[in-house]
């Protein structure tokens, strides 16, 4: 099989990630093996071939966090859950392969092999979460959703709108603008044809409440500056800087201290990993709100790039590309 790993630390996917072909692992006692159909790309992958969230693990090792597939095979207790033909998706990592092994307690039952599973297992739970839990919002209030048309950005767009919130969304294209209004964004602000600093100070003049900001740098500042009185920034993630040696892109510290006092207001950092005791429920029910078209999981599978669509494991790399230039609309998904 084929099989994606990490040769080289490095920001840079391409240098980093070789394909390699290896034997087709045997599931343990507690193990599934998974054919993949559909993998989900990430921005944190780029952070994990770089070896960010674990210095200690050496290369070679495997990359990809999502999957959705069929089993193909299992152990003894597993098979006490599970059978041969069962399709599942799962969130572990070595998603980028042909086949995963993956313990029978991570993986979520589904009827069919959906792609918008994907959507949900890492984006849809981040949005969910870290809103409910440090976005603390409350009806009435203004949330700013930066890279809001982005894999995560659009379900935050629709949780602070179930949740009574006025929205306000940052894209970088007409098209994009047009995908925010469908679903339920109030104010969807293109920022390469409006000055979104200005907008905000014009538009929003006591502020914003929640921030759900996943991009960094220059975006973060301007955030900080529009937190209205007691408002909460949320800490996503800064993909701006990921693909730079150090993964940051600089921002305004000096001055961060004085802005939070003068508001009262706080910044709070969210990593999925260090909420998985509520992850399985909250995917149940963000999936149930899909099925029951309460919820729109937005798939961009590469339909609108040059090359057409991503499909096998090589297009995991065009589609990271496709990812930081900025181009998708919803979750990033190949085709295995």
């Amino acid at each position: 099989m084929k099989k994606m790993m990490v040769t080289k630390r490095s920001p840079n996917f391409r240098e980093a990630v070789s394909i390699q072909t290896v034997p087709v692992p045997t599931p343990s006692d507690r193990e599934l093996l998974i054919r993949n159909r559909y993998v989900g790309i990430n921005a944190s992958d780029i952070n994990y071939s770089a070896g960010r969230y674990d210095p200690s693990v050496t290369p070679p090792f495997p990359v990809g966090f999502e999957g959705v597939g069929d089993v193909v095979a299992l152990g003894l207790s597993a098979s006490s859950q599970f059978a041969v033909g069962d399709t599942v998706a799962y969130f572990n990592d070595g998603a980028f392969a042909e086949y995963t092994l993956v313990s029978a307690k991570k993986v979520i039952p589904l009827k069919e092999p959906q792609p918008e599973a994907l959507a949900v297992l890492v984006s849809g739970a981040t949005a969910s979460i870290a809103l409910q839990r440090l976005g603390e919002m409350k009806k009435g209030e203004t949330v700013l959703v930066t890279a809001a048309a982005g894999g995560t950005g659009h379900f935050a767009v629709q949780f602070a709108k179930m949740a009574g919130c006025h929205v306000v969304g940052t894209c970088s294209s007409r098209e994009k603008v047009d995908f925010l209004k469908s679903i339920g964004c109030d104010r969807p602000i293109n920022y390469k044809e409006e000055d979104l600093a200005a907008t905000l100070r014009k538009e929003y003049p006591n502020g914003v409440d929640v921030v759900y900001e996943s991009v960094g740098g220059a975006v973060f500042d301007l955030a900080i500056n529009n937190l209205a009185q007691h408002g909460r920034l949320l800490v996503i993630g800064f993909i701006s800087g990921y693909q730079s040696e150090s993964g940051l892109q600089p921002v305004r510290g000096a001055t961060l201290p004085v802005k939070l006092l003068q508001k009262s207001a706080s910044i709070r950092g969210f990593f999925l990993p260090h909420f998985l005791s509520e992850y399985s429920e909250c995917v149940q029910k963000t999936m149930e709100m899909q099925m029951q078209g309460k919820l729109l999981c937005a798939i961009d599978d590469g339909q609108m790039d040059e090359e057409g669509r991503f499909v096998g494991l090589e297009s995991v790399y065009r589609a990271i590309d496709y990812m930081y230039a900025g181009k998708n609309q919803g979750k990033v998904v190949v085709e295995v």
